[in-house]
């Protein structure tokens, strides 16, 4: 499916494409819905993150929610045409799309973030989430299971007893529970998020791509491997980033005492013969 940008605040499309810069800005755009997803909204949603993927010149993503909302889950409500295991591979799909995507991302959260729209957040790398958050894993009380990852994301951030009192009785958390309890990075005045995210993902964009890259997937990575693979990952990780420009750029800087601009590009080198 082809992602549409954004073509005005009138727009029907249910996931809207923005780019600024190294910033792409993805918003879920179904706010009579309190931006429940339907199939449509996650086909797009899973194309947008494989743009950004894909696109040397994104360098950070936000996720947001239009009127209010960030999101309230699988819009149950929806045609549910096919095998629901289909189905529930197709949106699992996204899941992953989002946890491998080579790119930080925030999610940006103001109102509603249930069910699934809460583990889409969690699948995110930074959450910062306005005073008006209100987070649920509501499963239980729809007679279902955790779904969109959450149940490998909420052991991981609270510990086993907490990510089952979340589950089992669907507890309405605010945003400063949120932040207590670790599931949010920060919180802000709802008059104050658009700044501070704008600024963090201009920071984020800034930084070196293939190092953040790597970054991230050594931490997602290092729960399920043993203190031995995981150095011998890092290290393989930092001959990479050696083999870049961006890590002499960043000595210089540090010499001279200016900013390092970072490019992720290949510090390719000559041989004799003039052979690459």
């Amino acid at each position: 499916m082809t992602v549409q940008p954004i073509h005005g605040a009138g727009t029907t499309q249910p996931v809207l494409v923005d780019r600024n810069g190294a910033v792409l800005t993805v918003t879920l755009n179904r706010p009579a819905r309190k931006n429940a997803m339907d199939a449509d909204a996650w086909a797009m949603l899973h194309a947008a993150l494989q743009t950004a993927a894909s696109d040397n010149g994104v360098r950070a993503v936000v996720i947001t929610g239009a009127g209010g909302n960030f999101c309230a889950g699988a819009d149950l409500g929806a045609d549910r045409a096919g095998h629901p295991l289909h189905r529930m591979r197709r949106i699992a799909d996204v899941a992953l799309t989002l946890h491998e995507l080579p790119k930080p991302v925030i999610a940006k959260v103001e109102g509603v973030a249930v069910g699934a729209g809460w583990n889409l957040a969690l699948g995110c790398d930074l959450v910062v989430a306005a005073t008006s958050a209100r987070f649920s894993q509501i499963f239980a009380r729809r007679g279902l299971s955790l779904d969109f990852g959450g149940s490998w994301l909420l052991p991981r951030i609270v510990g086993l007893q907490q990510a089952k009192r979340l589950a089992l009785l669907a507890d309405i958390v605010d945003a400063e529970e949120a932040l207590r309890l670790g599931l949010v990075t920060w919180v802000k005045q709802s008059d104050e998020i658009d700044e501070f995210v704008g600024q963090l993902a201009q920071r984020l964009a800034a930084g070196p791509p293939i190092a953040l890259a790597q970054s991230k997937a050594l931490l997602n990575e290092g729960a399920n491997q043993t203190m031995r693979e995981s150095i011998e990952n890092e290290s393989r990780a930092q001959a990479v980033n050696f083999a870049t420009e961006d890590a002499p750029v960043a000595f210089r800087a540090f010499v001279e005492k200016t900013e390092p601009e970072f490019t992720g590009r290949w510090a390719v080198q000559r041989v004799a013969g003039g052979q690459q």
